[in-house]
This record gives structure tokens, C-alpha cells and sequence, in this order.
């Protein structure tokens, strides 16, 4: 069972969390085909057809993103609204091509965990944030199972996890990234 991991990260350079994920993800690709919209299409002109065909060669579909103003980063989100089209994601004319793929998101928070919280600085769950994401896979009938998420602070990502008093952000970095592909192959 093969993984197409859709990632979305808009200076992926810059990156530690995300980029380390795809570290990790490269050295399987027996597993995993990392596929990285901003390198694709640094346009914006994304070919649909071409990515519909990715999605239907794979079994399992991952959206790898750093939350972005409370959301995704504006190409994952133009992928989303070009490639699950009508007739093909969705509708009456033949849209079942997600029907039962098993669907699953992995972010990066950069916030506290705490903060993610309905007592916390933002008044919201990630979880809560997340369910567009959600509700757009149970509406294509596909089996979404839920996501993978770095906590961390602005200044300090990984600072939140646990245990992470007595880790090095390096060790808690590593961490996550075995973690993430535990989350991937449990899928």
C-alpha cells in the first residue's frame, strides 16, 4: 500500500519541522511519494488531470502543511477547490474517486498545545480548526483518519511536547518524525 503525502509548505527552505517530515518520508519511497505543490507548481497553475491521476495510482492520501493564519497555505487550498472537482471527487456523474481512500492530515502548530484549547489563548481546538478539512473528505466519502500535529511556540517549535523538558528541540524533532510515519503506516 502505497502514500501520496501532498505537501504544502510555501518556503519549504526555511522549514525545520516540515522539511525534516520530508527527510524522513524520502528515505521510504517504496512507501511514500513525497510530492511538494510549491516546487511543482511555483505558478500556481496546477494541473489537475495530472493530479487526479497521482491520487488515483496511490492508496492512502496525505496533506502535509504548516497552519497558516489559522488555515492551510493558499496553494493547498486552490489544489483542493481545482483538483477535487465535480464528476470526479464529488457528484452524480461519476465522483466517487476518494470514496473509501483513507485521507489524513499532518501539520505543523508552531502554537502551544495549551493554547489550542477552549481555555487557551486562541479558544479553539486544532481539531476544531481542522474540521473544514474533515467534513471536505466525509463529503467525497473518503475515510478520513484525523492528523498528525507539532505543537510548539512562535519562538520554539517542539517546546509543548511532552516530555520535552528533558529533550533538545533536535531529539524532540527526530521524535516527530518517527512519530509522523508511525501515524502514516497506522493509517
Amino acid at each position: 500500500m502505497k502514500t501520496l503525502i501532498v505537501v504544502s509548505h510555501p518556503s519549504m527552505e526555511a522549514s525545520v519541522i516540515n522539511k525534516r517530515w520530508v527527510q524522513e518520508l524520502k528515505k521510504y519511497p517504496e512507501k511514500y511519494t513525497v510530492h511538494e505543490l510549491y516546487k511543482m507548481y511555483p505558478d500556481g497553475n496546477i494541473d489537475v488531470e495530472k493530479e487526479q491521476k497521482w491520487i488515483e495510482s496511490h492508496d492512502q492520501l496525505i496533506l502535509q502543511f504548516p497552519i497558516y493564519w489559522f488555515n492551510c497555505p493558499p496553494l493547498l487550498k486552490k489544489w483542493l477547490d481545482d483538483v477535487f472537482a465535480y464528476g470526479w471527487a464529488y457528484g452524480s456523474n461519476g465522483g466517487d474517486k476518494l470514496k473509501n481512500r483513507k485521507v489524513g492530515l499532518a501539520v505543523s502548530a508552531r502554537i502551544k498545545k495549551e493554547d489550542y484549547s477552549e481555555q487557551g489563548r486562541y479558544r479553539y481546538t486544532l481539531a476544531k480548526l481542522l474540521t473544514p478539512f474533515e467534513i471536505t473528505f466525509l463529503y467525497c466519502h473518503a475515510d478520513y483518519r484525523s492528523f498528525f500535529a507539532f505543537y510548539g511556540t512562535e519562538d520554539a517549535p517542539g517546546e509543548n511536547m511532552p516530555g520535552a523538558e528533558n529533550e533538545t528541540p533536535e531529539r524532540q524533532l527526530e521524535k516527530s518524525a518517527r512519530d509522523y510515519l508511525d501515524f502514516v503506516d497506522t493509517l
